[in-house]
């Protein structure tokens, strides 16, 4: 994928406008003819931007895979897996005996595993996570790393000088886009100790409204389940009631060059859901070394696999065994 490809992309993805028009005057059986027949489009095929750009892309997955047994808050329960009982005959699905099985979660919270925060999670008068718009499904990245600051103090939280810094490097972080905060924190997942740690990397409350009252991006993301360390979640609460969404527990930022790609953002309908267990995919240029691209893997059909997916109960969920 070249970076013209992508750039190409995102302005047509920002460009599609409808316009309605309403004409009083008589028209001539001339004129109905000439508006009843199609006009071309000037505008670039998507089907042309995907075989020329977004086929040959690498795609990286910044998400978690949710388990039972996951980091969680310890306000929250954790979650359950059990196969699916059907409500007749009170017996779990089977293949040998229905030909299928089915799974049932029982997830005490939306805030669990990557999240995507809506502002109604703390403000109620703002967009839950199925009022928000469909717009938010592709966005440029940017990523910006405190790596090497939280090698030094594991607390620390992104300062707009580190944003100065990443725009020296890069250019002007482009209005609409979704900024992660790569910290490495998710390197230590799925360890189950890491939702009672009480010194973690976060965002700073002032590079937060930088980031959202000047650059005008759509949210941020981070890798920790919360925002920052302050007492009261000054940072989410500011975040939330100027309705604003954020991404949490996001993964593989390691992956993602700091410009030049893609996200794509996919999560439930929950109807007034207060949280959203939610699919990052970065999408980077053909030449990056990380990731895999349409053609390299078996897609259509899907290969079977020489292990056989089955439940297992010392750990809550099927593995392939």
């Amino acid at each position: 994928m070249t970076f013209r490809g992508i750039h190409l992309f995102v302005a047509f993805l920002g460009s599609i406008t409808f316009f309605a028009a309403c004409d009083k005057r008589a028209s001539s059986p001339s004129e109905s003819k000439a508006v009843s027949e199609p006009q071309e489009s000037t505008a670039p095929n998507l089907w042309e931007v995907y075989d020329r750009s977004l086929k040959g892309a690498r795609y990286i997955d910044l998400t978690h895979t949710l388990t039972p047994s996951i980091p969680v808050w310890k306000g929250f329960a954790q979650a359950k897996f059990t196969p699916t009982v059907n409500p007749q005959t009170k017996q779990a699905y089977t293949y040998k005996k229905d030909g299928f099985e089915a799974s049932h979660y029982d997830l005490p919270t939306d805030q669990y595993g990557t999240q995507l925060d809506p502002p109604a999670h703390w403000a109620p008068e703002y967009p839950a996570i199925d009022e928000l718009p469909a717009t938010y499904a592709v966005r440029p990245l940017a990523v910006i790393s405190i790596v090497d600051q939280v090698a030094k103090n594991p607390g620390y939280h992104l300062q707009i000088s580190e944003i100065d810094s990443w725009e020296k490097r890069n250019g002007r972080i482009p209005p609409g886009s979704v900024v992660m905060v790569r910290s490495d924190w998710s390197k230590k997942w799925p360890d189950p100790a890491l939702a009672g740690e009480k010194v973690f990397p976060g965002v700073s409350l002032e590079a937060l409204k930088f980031l959202h009252e000047e650059r005008r991006i759509l949210f941020h993301g981070h890798e920790p389940l919360d925002t920052d360390t302050t007492p009261n979640l000054e940072g989410e609460d500011w975040l939330m009631h100027h309705g604003y969404t954020q991404a949490e527990g996001v993964a593989n930022l390691d992956k993602v060059p700091e410009k030049g790609c893609l996200v794509t953002i996919g999560y439930p309908k929950f109807a007034g859901g207060l949280g959203g267990y939610a699919r990052y995919i970065a999408i980077c240029p053909a030449d990056w070394k990380y990731g895999v691209s349409v053609g390299e893997v078996p897609e259509a059909p899907l290969p079977k696999s020489d292990r056989i997916l089955q439940w297992d109960e010392t750990r809550g969920m099927r593995l392939r065994k």
